[in-house]
């Protein structure tokens, strides 16, 4: 890839990542629209190790609580909220992990289209809007329990096809589960490590077995940019969202989809 190729899609994966409007999809578009070759799975991975590094630095101090707190309820038994978030986070994180290994080839061979893109967007950017609007939002992150954990992690099995967004879909589902936005926003980052953990292994393992020359500039670069800009986006949306709601990411998410739609009419 050119470096401006490498640049953008850096900070594509980077904006989107933890915005409510799919990052998979955001990075399909550019070979889609703009005949870029395809990042292949080495550049993939990077800029998906940069998002992780993003989230993990950010949360650095409640990840420290979580893991020592569930230390100590395996070998003292000593349990306390926070070693309970820290099974929720695991356990949610199970559905996702199925569904991939089920259909992700499926998805990878059928769904990665224009179409499926611009009405997963609409679709799921709606739903969105009305549980932001709907949502009675009274619950905290400290009330969070198996029940909800379980749903949400369902929901994020949707987040496997493009255009659906894996953080748009948590926050929705712990939105119309009650959950304020600071909660909803925070428990999907935090899912977030665990899924991309699993993921990037996933595609490193597959990494494993091609024999393609590894671009090593492209890929400090992208997970150095990567990296960034979703630390950026995190700070800026946790300290921005209670203000603002989710409207304007809905009110994206239906111009892109409306924009794609007329793609597909006009090139028919």
């Amino acid at each position: 890839m050119e470096t401006i190729q490498v640049f953008f899609l850096a900070l594509i994966q980077g904006l989107t990542e933890y915005l409510p409007i799919s990052s998979s999809a955001h990075l399909i578009l550019p070979s889609q629209l703009l005949g870029w070759p395809d990042q292949g799975l080495a550049f993939d991975v990077a800029v998906h190790i940069g998002s992780l590094l993003a989230v993990c630095s950010y949360f650095r101090k409640e990840l420290q609580v979580i893991f020592s707190s569930c230390w100590a309820q395996l070998f003292h038994g000593q349990a306390n909220e926070h070693s309970r978030l820290g099974w929720l986070l695991i356990f949610a994180t199970f559905p996702v992990g199925l569904a991939g290994l089920l259909f992700g080839d499926f998805i990878e061979e059928h769904l990665r289209s224009i179409m499926v893109i611009a009405l997963t967007t609409i679709v799921f950017g709606l739903l969105l809007g009305v549980v932001d609007k709907k949502g009675s939002q009274q619950l905290t992150m400290a009330q969070m329990n198996w029940r909800s954990a379980m749903l949400i992690g369902l929901s994020q099995a949707l987040a496997l096809i493009p255009g659906t967004s894996r953080s748009g879909i948590t926050i929705t589902a712990a939105l119309a589960l009650g959950y304020d936005r600071q909660a909803a926003a925070r428990f999907s980052f935090l899912l977030a490590i665990p899924v991309i953990i699993l993921s990037g292994a996933y595609k490193g393992l597959q990494l494993v077995g091609e024999p393609n020359t590894v671009a090593w500039g492209d890929i400090f670069l992208g997970i150095g940019l990567s990296a960034v800009t979703a630390f950026a986006c995190i700070h800026f949306f946790l300290a921005l969202v209670n203000r603002i709601g989710m409207m304007p990411f809905v009110w994206y998410r239906l111009i892109l989809g409306g924009y794609l739609c007329t793609l597909l009419v006009n090139g028919s």
